[in-house]
Protein backbone atom coordinates (compact mmCIF):
# COMPACT_ATOMS: atom_id res chain seq x y z
CA UNK A 1 0.00 0.00 0.00
CA UNK A 2 1.34 3.87 -0.52
CA UNK A 3 -0.52 7.02 0.18
CA UNK A 4 1.65 10.11 -1.78
CA UNK A 5 1.21 13.72 -1.62
CA UNK A 6 1.34 15.38 -4.62
CA UNK A 7 1.83 19.05 -3.87
CA UNK A 8 1.94 22.21 -6.35
CA UNK A 9 3.38 24.84 -4.85
CA UNK A 10 2.63 27.76 -7.37
CA UNK A 11 -1.20 27.21 -6.18
CA UNK A 12 -0.48 25.32 -2.76
CA UNK A 13 -2.60 22.82 -3.82
CA UNK A 14 -2.26 18.85 -2.49
CA UNK A 15 -3.63 16.30 -4.50
CA UNK A 16 -3.54 12.49 -3.26
CA UNK A 17 -2.83 8.92 -5.18
CA UNK A 18 -3.83 5.81 -2.62
CA UNK A 19 -2.73 2.63 -4.17
CA UNK A 20 -2.98 -1.10 -2.66
CA UNK A 21 -2.79 -4.25 -4.14
CA UNK A 22 -3.59 -2.95 -8.05
CA UNK A 23 -6.33 -0.49 -7.27
CA UNK A 24 -5.60 3.24 -7.07
CA UNK A 25 -7.64 5.89 -5.65
CA UNK A 26 -6.95 10.02 -6.55
CA UNK A 27 -7.59 12.47 -4.18
CA UNK A 28 -8.47 15.90 -5.55
CA UNK A 29 -6.46 15.55 -8.76
CA UNK A 30 -5.28 18.81 -10.62
CA UNK A 31 -6.55 19.60 -14.20
CA UNK A 32 -3.24 17.74 -16.04
CA UNK A 33 -4.19 14.32 -15.09
CA UNK A 34 -1.22 12.60 -17.00
CA UNK A 35 0.69 12.22 -13.67
CA UNK A 36 -2.31 10.02 -11.63
CA UNK A 37 -1.78 7.99 -14.88
CA UNK A 38 1.50 7.84 -15.33
CA UNK A 39 1.78 6.57 -11.34
CA UNK A 40 -0.96 4.33 -11.76
CA UNK A 41 0.43 2.20 -15.18
CA UNK A 42 4.23 2.34 -13.42
CA UNK A 43 2.25 0.41 -10.13
CA UNK A 44 0.41 -2.02 -12.55
CA UNK A 45 -2.63 -0.59 -11.28
CA UNK A 46 -6.46 0.45 -12.18
CA UNK A 47 -7.65 3.31 -10.60
CA UNK A 48 -10.82 2.94 -9.48
CA UNK A 49 -12.27 6.09 -7.60
CA UNK A 50 -11.97 9.72 -8.08
CA UNK A 51 -12.63 10.98 -4.43
CA UNK A 52 -13.49 14.94 -4.45
CA UNK A 53 -13.76 16.62 -1.18
CA UNK A 54 -15.56 19.29 -2.18
CA UNK A 55 -15.89 21.82 -5.20
CA UNK A 56 -12.98 23.71 -5.15
CA UNK A 57 -12.98 27.28 -5.45
CA UNK A 58 -8.95 27.96 -6.27
CA UNK A 59 -8.66 25.26 -9.19
CA UNK A 60 -10.47 23.46 -11.42
CA UNK A 61 -10.39 20.01 -10.37
CA UNK A 62 -8.80 16.87 -13.11
CA UNK A 63 -12.16 14.93 -12.26
CA UNK A 64 -13.75 14.79 -15.56
CA UNK A 65 -10.54 14.37 -17.56
CA UNK A 66 -9.69 11.68 -15.53
CA UNK A 67 -12.41 9.75 -15.41
CA UNK A 68 -12.72 9.78 -18.81
CA UNK A 69 -9.07 8.71 -19.49
CA UNK A 70 -9.15 6.06 -16.45
CA UNK A 71 -12.66 4.41 -16.26
CA UNK A 72 -12.55 5.66 -12.20
CA UNK A 73 -16.30 6.65 -10.96
CA UNK A 74 -15.73 10.14 -9.43
CA UNK A 75 -17.22 10.37 -5.51
CA UNK A 76 -18.24 13.48 -3.85
CA UNK A 77 -19.72 13.95 -0.30
CA UNK A 78 -23.04 14.32 0.72
CA UNK A 79 -25.30 17.20 -0.71
CA UNK A 80 -23.25 17.68 -3.76
CA UNK A 81 -25.38 18.09 -6.88
CA UNK A 82 -22.96 18.24 -10.10
CA UNK A 83 -23.95 18.17 -13.36
CA UNK A 84 -22.49 15.18 -14.73
CA UNK A 85 -22.61 11.47 -13.40
CA UNK A 86 -20.99 10.94 -9.68
CA UNK A 87 -21.30 8.64 -6.87
CA UNK A 88 -23.27 11.09 -4.37
CA UNK A 89 -21.97 9.70 -1.21
CA UNK A 90 -23.67 8.80 1.99
CA UNK A 91 -22.02 9.94 5.26
CA UNK A 92 -20.20 7.29 6.78
CA UNK A 93 -19.89 5.00 3.56
CA UNK A 94 -17.17 2.70 2.70
CA UNK A 95 -15.23 2.27 -0.14
CA UNK A 96 -12.76 -0.24 -0.91
CA UNK A 97 -9.44 0.01 -2.85
CA UNK A 98 -7.51 -2.63 -3.05
CA UNK A 99 -6.78 -3.72 1.16
CA UNK A 100 -7.76 -0.06 1.94
CA UNK A 101 -11.30 1.05 3.23
CA UNK A 102 -11.99 4.64 2.87
CA UNK A 103 -14.63 6.10 4.94
CA UNK A 104 -16.76 9.05 3.99
CA UNK A 105 -17.24 11.74 6.55
CA UNK A 106 -19.29 14.46 6.04
CA UNK A 107 -18.03 17.99 7.30
CA UNK A 108 -19.54 20.56 6.20
CA UNK A 109 -18.88 24.13 6.73
CA UNK A 110 -16.18 25.42 4.72
CA UNK A 111 -19.09 24.39 2.05
CA UNK A 112 -22.04 22.46 2.22
CA UNK A 113 -20.65 19.18 0.42
CA UNK A 114 -17.39 19.45 2.45
CA UNK A 115 -16.25 15.79 2.77
CA UNK A 116 -13.36 14.46 4.86
CA UNK A 117 -12.07 10.53 3.91
CA UNK A 118 -10.75 8.49 6.34
CA UNK A 119 -8.32 5.71 5.44
CA UNK A 120 -7.94 2.31 7.15
CA UNK A 121 -5.41 -0.15 5.96
CA UNK A 122 -5.67 -4.00 5.82
CA UNK A 123 -5.51 -4.69 9.55
CA UNK A 124 -8.00 -2.45 10.74
CA UNK A 125 -5.68 0.26 11.49
CA UNK A 126 -7.13 4.33 10.85
CA UNK A 127 -3.92 5.34 9.19
CA UNK A 128 -5.08 8.66 7.89
CA UNK A 129 -7.51 11.39 6.88
CA UNK A 130 -7.78 13.41 3.94
CA UNK A 131 -9.36 17.01 4.82
CA UNK A 132 -9.97 19.06 2.15
CA UNK A 133 -10.16 22.12 2.70
CA UNK A 134 -11.99 21.40 6.35
CA UNK A 135 -8.55 21.23 8.30
CA UNK A 136 -5.46 22.48 7.17
CA UNK A 137 -1.81 22.48 9.59
CA UNK A 138 -2.59 25.48 11.61
CA UNK A 139 -5.75 26.19 10.34
CA UNK A 140 -9.02 25.42 9.14
CA UNK A 141 -11.18 26.76 5.89
CA UNK A 142 -12.71 29.81 5.60
CA UNK A 143 -16.69 29.85 5.49
CA UNK A 144 -17.83 32.50 3.07
CA UNK A 145 -17.23 30.97 -0.26
CA UNK A 146 -20.37 29.39 -0.58
CA UNK A 147 -21.45 33.12 -0.26
CA UNK A 148 -21.28 33.75 -3.93
CA UNK A 149 -23.41 31.01 -4.76
CA UNK A 150 -26.47 31.20 -2.81
CA UNK A 151 -27.14 34.33 -0.26
CA UNK A 152 -28.80 32.36 2.11
CA UNK A 153 -25.57 31.01 3.52
CA UNK A 154 -23.99 33.69 5.44
CA UNK A 155 -20.26 32.98 6.74
CA UNK A 156 -21.79 32.83 10.24
CA UNK A 157 -23.76 30.22 9.36
CA UNK A 158 -21.24 27.64 8.08
CA UNK A 159 -18.48 28.62 10.44
CA UNK A 160 -21.13 26.95 12.90
CA UNK A 161 -21.12 24.30 11.01
CA UNK A 162 -18.22 24.03 11.00
CA UNK A 163 -17.20 24.25 14.69
CA UNK A 164 -19.71 21.34 15.01
CA UNK A 165 -18.24 19.25 11.97
CA UNK A 166 -14.61 19.38 13.54
CA UNK A 167 -15.48 18.65 17.42
CA UNK A 168 -18.24 15.88 16.17
CA UNK A 169 -16.38 14.58 13.06
CA UNK A 170 -12.81 15.12 13.09
CA UNK A 171 -11.54 15.92 17.02
CA UNK A 172 -12.76 12.76 18.53
CA UNK A 173 -10.87 10.66 15.73
CA UNK A 174 -7.44 8.87 17.08
CA UNK A 175 -4.47 11.50 17.73
CA UNK A 176 -2.02 9.61 15.40
CA UNK A 177 -4.35 9.98 12.63
CA UNK A 178 -1.66 11.75 9.80
CA UNK A 179 -3.94 14.76 8.43
CA UNK A 180 -3.64 15.54 4.13
CA UNK A 181 -5.06 18.40 3.63
CA UNK A 182 -5.23 20.00 0.34
CA UNK A 183 -3.75 22.81 0.52
CA UNK A 184 -0.61 24.96 2.56
CA UNK A 185 1.05 27.91 3.32
CA UNK A 186 0.44 30.70 0.28
CA UNK A 187 -3.35 29.54 -0.66
CA UNK A 188 -5.96 31.67 0.12
CA UNK A 189 -8.42 29.03 0.87
CA UNK A 190 -7.11 29.86 4.65
CA UNK A 191 -5.55 32.79 6.63
CA UNK A 192 -3.29 30.84 8.97
CA UNK A 193 -2.09 27.69 6.67
CA UNK A 194 1.92 26.42 8.19
CA UNK A 195 4.43 25.63 5.05
CA UNK A 196 4.21 21.75 7.07
CA UNK A 197 1.70 20.24 4.38
CA UNK A 198 0.95 17.06 7.07
CA UNK A 199 0.89 16.83 10.50
CA UNK A 200 -0.82 14.43 13.13
CA UNK A 201 -4.36 15.19 14.46
CA UNK A 202 -3.16 15.13 17.83
CA UNK A 203 -0.61 18.21 17.33
CA UNK A 204 -3.35 19.42 15.30
CA UNK A 205 -5.35 19.32 18.43
CA UNK A 206 -2.51 21.02 20.37
CA UNK A 207 -1.10 23.49 18.36
CA UNK A 208 -4.12 24.60 15.72
CA UNK A 209 -6.08 28.06 17.12
CA UNK A 210 -9.17 26.11 16.06
CA UNK A 211 -9.21 23.05 17.65
CA UNK A 212 -8.89 24.50 21.04
CA UNK A 213 -10.87 21.90 23.49
CA UNK A 214 -12.61 24.75 25.56
CA UNK A 215 -13.41 27.00 22.71
CA UNK A 216 -16.79 28.38 22.62
CA UNK A 217 -19.06 28.33 18.92
CA UNK A 218 -19.30 32.08 19.25
CA UNK A 219 -15.17 31.83 20.04
CA UNK A 220 -14.63 30.23 16.71
CA UNK A 221 -16.71 31.99 14.90
CA UNK A 222 -15.06 35.25 16.12
CA UNK A 223 -11.62 34.07 15.51
CA UNK A 224 -11.91 32.14 12.05
CA UNK A 225 -13.75 35.67 10.64
CA UNK A 226 -11.42 37.68 12.20
CA UNK A 227 -8.67 39.28 9.50
CA UNK A 228 -10.50 37.29 6.35
CA UNK A 229 -9.95 39.22 3.38
CA UNK A 230 -12.07 39.27 0.40
CA UNK A 231 -11.69 36.14 -1.32
CA UNK A 232 -10.24 36.48 -5.51
CA UNK A 233 -13.10 37.32 -8.09
CA UNK A 234 -12.19 34.11 -10.25
CA UNK A 235 -13.35 31.81 -7.04
CA UNK A 236 -17.17 31.64 -7.79
CA UNK A 237 -16.07 30.94 -11.25
CA UNK A 238 -14.09 27.88 -10.80
CA UNK A 239 -16.36 26.47 -8.08
CA UNK A 240 -19.19 26.90 -11.24
CA UNK A 241 -16.95 24.90 -13.41
CA UNK A 242 -16.03 22.19 -11.06
CA UNK A 243 -20.17 21.78 -10.61
CA UNK A 244 -20.82 22.11 -14.69
CA UNK A 245 -18.14 20.58 -16.26
CA UNK A 246 -15.44 22.22 -18.18
CA UNK A 247 -14.09 21.36 -21.83
CA UNK A 248 -10.96 18.68 -21.94
CA UNK A 249 -7.77 20.08 -21.35
CA UNK A 250 -6.75 18.27 -24.46
CA UNK A 251 -8.88 20.18 -26.09
CA UNK A 252 -8.06 23.53 -24.23
CA UNK A 253 -3.94 22.85 -25.43
CA UNK A 254 -4.93 22.45 -29.49
CA UNK A 255 -7.12 25.32 -29.63
CA UNK A 256 -4.49 27.55 -27.27
CA UNK A 257 -1.21 26.19 -28.53
CA UNK A 258 -1.06 28.20 -31.24
CA UNK A 259 2.17 30.01 -32.84
CA UNK A 260 1.25 33.50 -34.68
CA UNK A 261 3.51 35.52 -36.02
CA UNK A 262 4.22 39.26 -35.16
CA UNK A 263 1.70 40.50 -37.41
CA UNK A 264 -1.01 37.90 -36.37
CA UNK A 265 -0.25 38.66 -32.93
CA UNK A 266 -0.53 42.56 -33.37
CA UNK A 267 -3.79 42.27 -35.37
CA UNK A 268 -5.10 39.93 -32.67
CA UNK A 269 -4.48 42.51 -30.42
CA UNK A 270 -5.98 45.24 -31.49
CA UNK A 271 -9.56 43.50 -31.41
CA UNK A 272 -9.63 45.37 -28.20
CA UNK A 273 -11.49 42.89 -25.69
CA UNK A 274 -8.14 40.78 -25.41
CA UNK A 275 -4.99 41.23 -23.08
CA UNK A 276 -1.54 40.53 -23.98
CA UNK A 277 -0.22 38.48 -20.94
CA UNK A 278 3.73 38.41 -20.77
CA UNK A 279 4.85 35.51 -18.38
CA UNK A 280 8.51 36.21 -18.38
CA UNK A 281 10.87 37.13 -15.91
CA UNK A 282 10.42 40.83 -14.32
CA UNK A 283 13.73 41.59 -15.31
CA UNK A 284 13.13 40.88 -19.19
CA UNK A 285 9.49 42.42 -19.31
CA UNK A 286 10.97 46.15 -17.77
CA UNK A 287 13.38 46.13 -20.42
CA UNK A 288 11.30 45.49 -23.28
CA UNK A 289 7.67 44.29 -23.44
CA UNK A 290 4.62 45.33 -25.79
CA UNK A 291 2.49 48.26 -25.28
CA UNK A 292 -0.27 47.70 -22.71
CA UNK A 293 0.90 43.89 -22.14
CA UNK A 294 0.08 42.60 -18.18
CA UNK A 295 3.36 41.15 -16.63
CA UNK A 296 2.61 37.73 -14.48
CA UNK A 297 5.57 35.96 -14.49
CA UNK A 298 5.49 31.85 -14.73
CA UNK A 299 8.17 31.72 -12.03
CA UNK A 300 6.28 33.24 -9.11
CA UNK A 301 2.67 32.57 -7.63
CA UNK A 302 1.54 32.48 -11.45
CA UNK A 303 -2.11 31.38 -11.67
CA UNK A 304 -3.62 32.59 -8.41
CA UNK A 305 -2.30 36.07 -9.39
CA UNK A 306 -4.03 35.88 -12.38
CA UNK A 307 -7.01 34.93 -11.33
CA UNK A 308 -7.02 37.69 -8.92
CA UNK A 309 -5.89 40.70 -11.35
CA UNK A 310 -7.00 39.41 -14.45
CA UNK A 311 -10.89 38.14 -12.65
CA UNK A 312 -12.75 36.79 -15.62
CA UNK A 313 -12.40 33.15 -16.95
CA UNK A 314 -13.73 34.02 -20.16
CA UNK A 315 -11.52 36.66 -20.90
CA UNK A 316 -9.90 35.97 -24.21
CA UNK A 317 -5.50 36.01 -23.68
CA UNK A 318 -2.86 36.08 -26.04
CA UNK A 319 0.76 35.11 -24.81
CA UNK A 320 4.03 36.13 -24.54
CA UNK A 321 6.20 33.47 -22.76
CA UNK A 322 10.05 32.02 -22.27
CA UNK A 323 10.86 29.96 -25.43
CA UNK A 324 9.37 26.42 -24.97
CA UNK A 325 7.10 27.36 -22.35
CA UNK A 326 4.36 27.80 -24.09
CA UNK A 327 2.71 24.48 -23.28
CA UNK A 328 3.53 24.65 -19.62
CA UNK A 329 1.57 28.22 -19.61
CA UNK A 330 -1.36 27.36 -21.02
CA UNK A 331 -1.63 23.93 -18.40
CA UNK A 332 -1.25 26.65 -15.51
CA UNK A 333 -3.41 28.61 -17.00
CA UNK A 334 -6.39 26.18 -17.02
CA UNK A 335 -5.92 25.10 -13.86
CA UNK A 336 -7.52 28.25 -12.55
CA UNK A 337 -9.78 28.32 -15.41
CA UNK A 338 -8.53 30.54 -17.94
CA UNK A 339 -9.20 28.65 -21.25
CA UNK A 340 -9.37 31.42 -23.79
CA UNK A 341 -5.84 31.76 -24.77
CA UNK A 342 -5.93 32.27 -28.41
CA UNK A 343 -2.55 31.90 -29.48
CA UNK A 344 1.59 33.27 -28.27
CA UNK A 345 3.68 35.44 -30.00
CA UNK A 346 6.06 32.95 -32.37
CA UNK A 347 10.16 33.88 -31.38
CA UNK A 348 8.97 36.46 -28.30
CA UNK A 349 9.61 39.77 -28.35
CA UNK A 350 12.94 39.27 -30.25
CA UNK A 351 11.11 38.80 -32.96
CA UNK A 352 8.56 41.26 -32.08
CA UNK A 353 11.24 43.86 -32.50
CA UNK A 354 12.76 42.48 -35.58
CA UNK A 355 9.30 42.74 -37.37
CA UNK A 356 9.87 46.44 -36.83
CA UNK A 357 6.98 47.17 -33.81
CA UNK A 358 7.25 49.20 -31.17
CA UNK A 359 8.11 47.86 -27.57
CA UNK A 360 7.74 50.07 -23.86
CA UNK A 361 9.86 49.41 -21.10
CA UNK A 362 9.67 50.57 -17.32
CA UNK A 363 11.98 52.23 -15.49
CA UNK A 364 13.57 50.60 -13.10
CA UNK A 365 16.79 51.56 -10.34
CA UNK A 366 18.00 49.22 -7.82
CA UNK A 367 18.09 49.80 -4.04
CA UNK A 368 21.40 51.59 -4.16
CA UNK A 369 20.28 54.35 -6.76
CA UNK A 370 16.76 54.27 -4.69
CA UNK A 371 18.45 55.21 -1.32
CA UNK A 372 20.43 57.97 -3.11
CA UNK A 373 17.58 59.39 -4.82
CA UNK A 374 15.11 59.50 -1.91
CA UNK A 375 14.73 62.21 -0.18
CA UNK A 376 11.60 63.83 2.14
CA UNK A 377 9.21 64.81 -0.87
CA UNK A 378 9.65 61.03 -2.51
CA UNK A 379 6.42 59.64 -2.76
CA UNK A 380 6.70 55.40 -2.07
CA UNK A 381 4.26 52.92 -2.89
CA UNK A 382 4.36 49.18 -1.15
CA UNK A 383 2.57 46.64 -3.39
CA UNK A 384 3.28 44.43 -0.39
CA UNK A 385 0.04 43.05 2.24
CA UNK A 386 -0.61 44.81 5.16
CA UNK A 387 0.59 42.65 7.70
CA UNK A 388 3.74 42.88 5.56
CA UNK A 389 3.95 46.57 5.49
CA UNK A 390 3.28 46.86 8.79
CA UNK A 391 6.23 44.65 10.02
CA UNK A 392 8.36 46.80 8.96
CA UNK A 393 7.92 49.43 5.47
CA UNK A 394 10.13 52.55 3.93
CA UNK A 395 9.47 55.98 6.12
CA UNK A 396 5.87 57.41 4.60
CA UNK A 397 5.81 54.74 2.33
CA UNK A 398 1.57 54.24 1.03
CA UNK A 399 0.52 50.85 0.88
CA UNK A 400 -1.52 50.08 -1.86
CA UNK A 401 -1.52 45.95 -1.75
CA UNK A 402 -1.22 44.53 -5.36
CA UNK A 403 -4.38 42.23 -5.02
CA UNK A 404 -6.35 45.48 -4.12
CA UNK A 405 -5.17 47.62 -7.39
CA UNK A 406 -8.25 47.25 -9.34
CA UNK A 407 -10.48 48.54 -7.23
CA UNK A 408 -7.54 51.07 -5.57
CA UNK A 409 -5.54 52.27 -8.54
CA UNK A 410 -7.66 55.49 -8.50
CA UNK A 411 -5.54 56.21 -5.16
CA UNK A 412 -1.92 55.85 -7.17
CA UNK A 413 -0.08 59.04 -7.18
CA UNK A 414 -0.65 61.23 -10.56
CA UNK A 415 0.91 64.57 -10.29
CA UNK A 416 4.37 63.65 -9.88
CA UNK A 417 6.88 60.45 -9.76
CA UNK A 418 7.25 57.82 -7.17
CA UNK A 419 8.42 54.84 -6.49
CA UNK A 420 6.90 51.45 -6.12
CA UNK A 421 8.61 48.28 -4.76
CA UNK A 422 7.33 44.88 -3.39
CA UNK A 423 9.38 42.62 -0.95
CA UNK A 424 11.93 40.76 -3.95
CA UNK A 425 10.50 42.51 -7.53
CA UNK A 426 7.54 40.51 -8.18
CA UNK A 427 4.72 41.98 -7.53
CA UNK A 428 5.64 45.57 -8.17
CA UNK A 429 6.36 45.01 -11.48
CA UNK A 430 2.87 43.05 -12.33
CA UNK A 431 1.35 46.38 -10.38
CA UNK A 432 3.94 48.92 -12.97
CA UNK A 433 2.26 46.37 -15.84
CA UNK A 434 -1.33 47.22 -14.66
CA UNK A 435 -0.84 51.26 -13.94
CA UNK A 436 0.81 51.11 -17.44
CA UNK A 437 -1.92 50.06 -19.43
CA UNK A 438 -4.41 51.92 -17.87
CA UNK A 439 -2.48 54.89 -18.55
CA UNK A 440 -0.39 55.60 -15.41
CA UNK A 441 3.50 55.84 -16.23
CA UNK A 442 4.91 58.44 -13.46
CA UNK A 443 6.46 55.13 -11.61
CA UNK A 444 10.46 54.00 -11.09
CA UNK A 445 10.50 50.29 -9.84
CA UNK A 446 12.43 49.37 -7.19
CA UNK A 447 14.51 46.13 -8.40
CA UNK A 448 14.71 43.35 -5.04
CA UNK A 449 11.87 45.57 -3.48
CA UNK A 450 12.41 45.44 0.54
CA UNK A 451 14.93 42.60 0.89
CA UNK A 452 16.76 44.70 -1.45
CA UNK A 453 16.12 48.09 0.17
CA UNK A 454 16.76 46.85 3.91
CA UNK A 455 20.65 46.25 2.58
CA UNK A 456 20.57 50.04 2.41
CA UNK A 457 20.93 52.85 4.71
CA UNK A 458 16.76 53.67 3.70
CA UNK A 459 14.96 54.72 7.15
CA UNK A 460 12.28 52.16 7.89
CA UNK A 461 10.01 52.04 10.68
CA UNK A 462 6.75 49.60 11.86
CA UNK A 463 3.19 50.21 11.89
CA UNK A 464 2.18 50.99 15.35
CA UNK A 465 -2.02 51.03 16.25
CA UNK A 466 -2.58 54.34 17.30
CA UNK A 467 -4.06 52.57 20.69
CA UNK A 468 -0.96 50.87 21.47
CA UNK A 469 1.28 54.41 21.18
CA UNK A 470 2.12 55.83 24.37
Amino acid sequence: MKIEQIYTGCIAQAAYYLESNGEAAIFDPLREVQPYLDKATKDNAQIKYIFETHFHADFVSGHLDLAQKSGGKIVYGPTANPEFEAIIANDNQTFKVGHYTITAIHTPGHTLESTCYLLTDENGKQHGIITGDTLFIGDVGRPDLAQALTEELTQEKLASLLYDSLRNKIMPLNDDLIVYPSHGAGSACGKNMSKETTDTLGNQKRTNYALRADMTKEEFTKELLDGLGTPPAYFPQNVLMNIKGYESLDTVLKNSKVALSPKEFETIANQGDVIVLDVRHENDFVKAHIPNAIFIGIQGNFAPWVGSLLRDVNQKLLLVTPEGKEEETITRLSRVGFDHVLGYLKGGIAAWLEAGFETDSITSVTPETFAQQLNEDSLVVDARKPSEYEAEHVENAINIPLDTINENFQSVPRDKEFFLHCAGGYRSVIMASILKSRGIHNLINVEKGMNGIKQTDVPCSQFICPSTKK
